[in-house]
């Protein structure tokens, strides 16, 4: 197989040695999937390694099943649609973990905590110290537990030292990791700081993943922490079967602990590795691709690349500069409405922002106009009735979930109020008022119920068990119109699982890909969000891409960002190529807006436009609007020509 379909840079890294490290860096739109995915080919047909023996990572499940797909498409063989190839770091970490439940002394169908469920158990450990939630912030304390889990660090090992914070959190974390236990759960961090010390502290578990998995891909490599990396090189062991993809220039997820290191030092980690370029660009026209390039290319942490297209030159970079936030969003809305009418579909179009905070006005205008948004972001799987539909399943199959059954235990209303659940966690059910003790008899029934259910049918089929048996749907049936809005999300839950149905281990696959969804994993692609413009934070459009795309609020201190008086250089470094990242989502056109004046927590503030905007040479931006400056250029501060023709210092000295 030649791959006559690739240039030839993506050619010879899919055809680079299989056993040597090959790292292949590629740009925005450069076809690094399409790349990866032939990899795959090129091993299974050419190279007749069994699909078992390959292991490809990536960090969404969307990603990991476009990659299956991709791959099924160019391999018509039957033995491969029983393997699965592609899977996420933490679904991976899923696997091994329930694998070697016994080795671990957890239970196989441990239950994974969300967010929302690890902030409770904190504040209950908190609680246990009598630590003052209001003094200190079960946020940083959760942040600083995942921070270190993500560096390798036990609860037992962590150090103390002299910061206050350091001391809290030590005794939070022991407390918090005794009541994980308890309930046979674990968090996100645990799926691979587990796995992690798994595999370092026992080499006959290591040597049996290593022998299994001959052949290792990631995907998005520039976005592994220290831990992911630690796997990674631990299931490779001596081999140099690795292949990775990625692009130093979209590392954006510093705040998770991804560390734009191990893309920059991979001729260091892997001595004998190579490392190919892919930089002809698919995406974009000459004049976005130039834009981002005068963007990104200011960074010195970075692989040096240039992309290039074969694209059109395409139309300049349309420039507004608004009086304030609402004129912003007013524009923005007007531009859209001209496209629309034009016949662009609205899924062409989408609106990035750096803070969730600025799409209200955003929402506001495009309400006044009746245009169809969707902002990205909301989950539907962080949806009060799917999660409590998950709970009921989680407290099933795991009755030491008790967040799960704290949860349900009274949905619907069952007389059980605090106190009688309060006895019941105590284990005092004899306390029990003769009404209260029959309802939980039939609330254990009920559970009994589902647990046989679950043994016996499929995904879907549980599902609409637990809506009907439990009495959600006759509950929400004679609800308000919201209430109905809530049974139809529960429906589409029956959907989704459906996909699940007839699988091999169907409802572990069905609950740990609704556990692990990230934020590009939510029904957004589902015909509730079809036909709508998106909106959405920059961190969210990364692996996204669309016709015309808006970078709103481009203002010094909002974009780029400061977290204080002053960045660190890896701080503003991140801030640039999440610019860049922002840039190279459009197709055709890109639009660039700034407010003169914005309100910021109820007070309003004159904005200085972004250090990025003064960094985009004139001839590449259009602007739009009647007194809008065009940017000169100097040594020491950019200046402005007005309409009058005078040249100014700042773009507020009007």
């Amino acid at each position: 197989m030649h791959f006559p379909e690739l240039n030839e840079a993506q050619r010879r890294a899919v055809l680079a040695p299989i056993d040597k490290p090959i790292l292949v860096v590629a740009g925005a739109g450069t076809g690094k999937t399409k790349t990866l995915t032939a990899r795959i080919t090129h091993l299974i047909s050419q190279h007749n390694i069994a699909p078992s023996a390959i292991l490809a990572l990536t960090f969404t499940n969307k990603a990991a099943r476009e990659m299956e797909e991709r791959v099924a498409s160019l391999i018509s063989s039957s033995f491969y649609q029983q393997e699965k190839i592609g899977r996420t770091f933490h679904s991976l970490g899923v696997l091994i973990l329930r694998e070697q439940h016994r080795r671990l002394g957890i239970p196989k169908h441990f239950t994974i905590l969300d967010e929302s469920d690890k902030r409770s158990l904190i504040k209950e450990a908190m609680k246990y110290h009598d630590i003052s939630t209001k003094e200190w912030e079960p946020k940083r304390i959760s942040s600083l537990i995942s921070r270190m889990k993500g560096l390798g660090t036990t609860a037992k090992d962590f150090q103390m030292g002299e910061n206050p914070l350091h001391s809290v959190t030590k005794l939070v974390w022991t407390r918090y990791e005794e009541l994980k236990s308890a309930s046979n759960s674990l968090d996100f961090d645990d799926l691979l700081a587990k796995t992690y010390h798994l595999l370092k502290e026992d080499e006959s578990i290591r040597t049996f993943y290593q022998k299994r998995w001959q052949y290792i891909l990631v995907d998005e490599y520039q976005d592994t922490n220290r831990i992911q990396h630690e796997m990674l090189r631990l299931l490779l062991g001596d081999r140099g079967s690795f292949f990775a993809v990625g692009d130093g220039d979209q590392n954006i997820y510093s705040w998770r602990g991804a560390d734009p290191r191990y893309i920059l030092q991979f001729e260091k980690h892997f001595p004998n590795g190579d490392v190919i370029l892919l930089e002809q660009n698919y995406r974009s026209t000459k004049n976005i691709l130039s834009v981002a390039h005068h963007i990104i290319s200011k960074n010195t942490e970075r692989i040096e690349k240039t992309l290039r297209t074969e694209n059109e030159e395409g139309e300049k970079v349309l420039f507004y500069e608004a009086y304030s936030g609402a004129d912003e969003a007013n524009w923005v809305a007007e531009k859209t409405d001209e496209y629309l009418s034009q016949g662009v579909s609205p899924d062409e179009i989408a609106v990035l922002f750096r803070t969730n905070a600025q799409s209200r006005l955003l929402e506001e205008a495009f309400l006044r106009r009746g245009i169809p948004y969707h902002v990205l972001g909301v989950k539907f799987f962080a949806r009060k009735e799917i999660k409590d539909l998950i709970s009921y399943l989680r407290a099933a199959l795991n009755p030491a979930s008790l967040a799960d059954v704290k949860r349900v235990i009274n949905l619907p209303k069952r007389g059980l109020g605090k106190t009688s659940i309060a006895r019941i966690f105590a284990g005092r059910e004899e306390e029990l008022s003769p009404r209260a003790r029959e309802s939980y008899s039939q609330f254990l029934l009920l559970l009994e119920k589902i647990r046989k259910t679950a043994e016996e049918k499929q995904p879907s089929e549980i599902i609409r068990f637990i809506i009907e048996e439990s009495g959600l749907r006759l509950l929400l049936e004679r609800g308000s119109e919201d209430d109905r809005e809530r049974l139809e999300n529960m429906e589409e839950l029956v959907s989704y699982a459906s996909k699940y149905d007839g699988m091999e281990n169907a409802l572990e696959h069905f609950l740990e890909e609704v556990a692990l969804l990230s934020d590009q994993d939510s029904l957004s692609s589902s015909e509730k969000s079809g036909g709508k413009v998106k909106l959405m934070t920059i961190h969210a459009s990364k692996g996204l891409e669309f016709e015309y795309v808006f970078v709103t609020g481009l203002e010094q201190g909002l974009f780029p960002s400061e977290r204080g008086d002053a960045q660190e250089k890896h701080e503003q470094e991140e801030e640039r190529r999440l610019c860049y990242v922002a840039f190279t989502r459009a197709k055709k056109r890109l639009h660039l807006s700034y407010a003169r004046r914005r309100m910021i927590y109820g007070q309003e503030f004159a904005q200085e436009p972004s250090e990025f905007l003064h960094d985009i040479p004139n001839e590449l931006l259009e602007d739009d609007g009647d007194t809008i400056p065009t940017i000169q250029y100097d040594d020491e501060e950019p200046t402005y020509v007005d309409e009058n023709g005078v040249e100014r210092r700042s773009y507020l000295d009007f």
